[in-house]
Formats: C-alpha cells, sequence, structure tokens
C-alpha cells in the first residue's frame, strides 16, 4: 500500500513502452488534440489530486514522467517557442523505441542547451521520448535545481548510469565538453572543444546503443562571454564566474539571454552493434569512434551556420 503523498517507484525494466525509453513509467499524457498539448484546467486538478494521494510513479532515477508534462514543459514552452524559435530538423534520426545515446555540442554559459534539446526531443518526436540527460555534479548539489534535474530525468554523469539507462531502452544525453564547452570564450564559439577520453563510446559499445549526433546553433550567443573573474569563481565554488557586455554590469536584469535563433539538428546514427563483445577495450577504437561523433558534429554545425541568415532572425 503506498503512503500518503509518496509515489510508487517503478525499477526500470526493458520491454515496457518503447515510447517513453522502455524503462520509463506510463502515466496518461495532458492531450486534448493531435497537435495540442496543453494541459487543461482538469489536468491540473488531477495532478494536484495525484500528488496529494501519492497516486503516480517515478522510477528508481527519480523521473517524474507526470510532474514533468503538467509542470516544467508548460514552463519552458514560451523560452522554446517565443523566445529562441527553436527550429528542429533530423528528428527522424533518434530512434522510435529502445537505447540511444543522443551527443551534442555544449555552449552558453548556462547549460540551456541541453535544456531545449530536451524539450525538442519530446515535443517534437512522434513517441514523445524523454532524454535522460547526464548531469554534472553541481546541478545535483545546487538546492531546488537539484530536485528539478531528477525529476525531470537526469542523473550523474557516470558510466554505470548510463549503461542501465542504455540496457533498459532509455534515450541517453550526453554533452562530453562539459564546463569547457558552455565556459569558452566568446571568440571560440561554435568550435567543438576536447571530447575527453571517449567514456560515452565506451558505454555505447557496451550496450549495442547507437550514437545520435546532435548541434545546436543559436547558443553561443545568448551569453557573449568576454571575460572570467576567477578568484570570484573559486570564492563561489563555481568552474568560472563570466563577464559578459551585460552581465554583471546590469546585475539581475544582465542574465535574461539573448533572444537569438534557434537550431537543433540531429545527424544520421553512428551504429554500435556490429562490433564483437570487449570492443570498448579496444582504446584506439574508442579514440577513433569519439572522433568519428566529434567530427560529425563540427560538421553539422558548419553547415547550418552557413545556412543561417542572422544570429537573431535566422
Amino acid at each position: 500500500m503506498t503512503s500518503r503523498g509518496t509515489a510508487r517507484v517503478v525499477p526500470l525494466r526493458p520491454n515496457r513502452r518503447g515510447g517513453q525509453g522502455t524503462g520509463s513509467p506510463v502515466v496518461p499524457l495532458p492531450v486534448r488534440g493531435t497537435d495540442d498539448r496543453r494541459a487543461t484546467l482538469s489536468d491540473l486538478v488531477d495532478f494536484v489530486r495525484r500528488r496529494i494521494s501519492g497516486d503516480y510513479e517515478i522510477d528508481e532515477f527519480g523521473l517524474d514522467p507526470e510532474f514533468t508534462e503538467t509542470v516544467l514543459i508548460p514552463l519552458l514552452r514560451p523560452l522554446y517557442e517565443r523566445w529562441f524559435r527553436v527550429s528542429v530538423s533530423g528528428i527522424g534520426n533518434i530512434p522510435a523505441e529502445g537505447g540511444a545515446l543522443l551527443v551534442s555540442n555544449h555552449s552558453g554559459v548556462l547549460p540551456l542547451d541541453a535544456v531545449m534539446t530536451a524539450f525538442a526531443v519530446h515535443e517534437e518526436h512522434p513517441r514523445r521520448r524523454f532524454l535522460r540527460m547526464l548531469g554534472a555534479d553541481l546541478v545535483f548539489d545546487t538546492p531546488v535545481l537539484g530536485s528539478l534535474a531528477r525529476r525531470s530525468g537526469q542523473t550523474l554523469a557516470c558510466h554505470p548510469d548510463a549503461e542501465r539507462l542504455l540496457r533498459a531502452g532509455e534515450l541517453v544525453g550526453v554533452w562530453p565538453e562539459g564546463y569547457k564547452g558552455i565556459g569558452k570564450p566568446f571568440s571560440a564559439r561554435y568550435k567543438l572543444q576536447r571530447f575527453g577520453r571517449g567514456g560515452f563510446v565506451s558505454a555505447a559499445l557496451r550496450t549495442s546503443a547507437p550514437i545520435i549526433p546532435c548541434a545546436v546553433v543559436g547558443a553561443e550567443e545568448i551569453y557573449p562571454k568576454i571575460g572570467d573573474i576567477r578568484p570570484l569563481a573559486r570564492l563561489l565554488r563555481l568552474p568560472y564566474f563570466p563577464v559578459t557586455p551585460f552581465f554583471p554590469l546590469l546585475g539581475p536584469l544582465g542574465a535574461v539571454p539573448l533572444p537569438t535563433k534557434w537550431y537543433i539538428e540531429f545527424g544520421e546514427p553512428i551504429r554500435t552493434d556490429g562490433y564483437a563483445e570487449g570492443a570498448d577495450d579496444d582504446q584506439m577504437l574508442v579514440l577513433g569512434l569519439t572522433d568519428q561523433v566529434r567530427e560529425s558534429i563540427q560538421n553539422l554545425l558548419y553547415h547550418r551556420l552557413a545556412r543561417r541568415k542572422g544570429v537573431f532572425t535566422g
């Protein structure tokens, strides 16, 4: 019996429902019509009732599909549709079901690109898949933000968690540039930083999951970073303390991102299921695939930039 106000925890397991990732809890989605997915007042009332009674599910990583659908998605929609006016292409390269690893460039001082990519996957994909993002320690150590991250399906960026999610049929997202990507200066925009030792490739090889390259154009310009106050960053235990043309000069107003026009493009999958067992131990193979993924993303960025008419107009 479920105690009042406490969710049922559903362990990840394969072969449940491909559209949500085969391990995610299945919940009724707030759909009013074919193209209108916005929650009605009745949906919100039902949501509150289930929160009080504990009649809802989360998975063992903390993903709360109903909370994400009813609370987070509506909050992010204006940012996605009105502020950044995101255009998406290649959504069909994301499989309808089964495990897959989405690998993307990272930029913008704050990781809004990851949030908008997850929103795009859920809202644009016909099966409305949840992107299980792998985040840094700082995300989960931050009050409120850490809880929201867990509820939306994020987990710590580590190999065991990534592999468990992939084996359960989940769509997993990783940003190998890490802080080097989001914290790079404006002069280095759209130039991919190092991808490390290819740990994400090893996870894909061990689970035979396809790798989906993803390129985000537009996020580089939302906070043009022209400097870094390192002593203040060390004092606050942050990877960097950015200086932009508007921050910290304009205070909180300077933290509002510029309304650039965004493009998110999903490239053709790179398959890993044709390699022999134990291929992840071949460091040359891992590094070669890492370079292939990095080159694919860089090419997507260059091609999209060549077609872009302007930073704010597209």
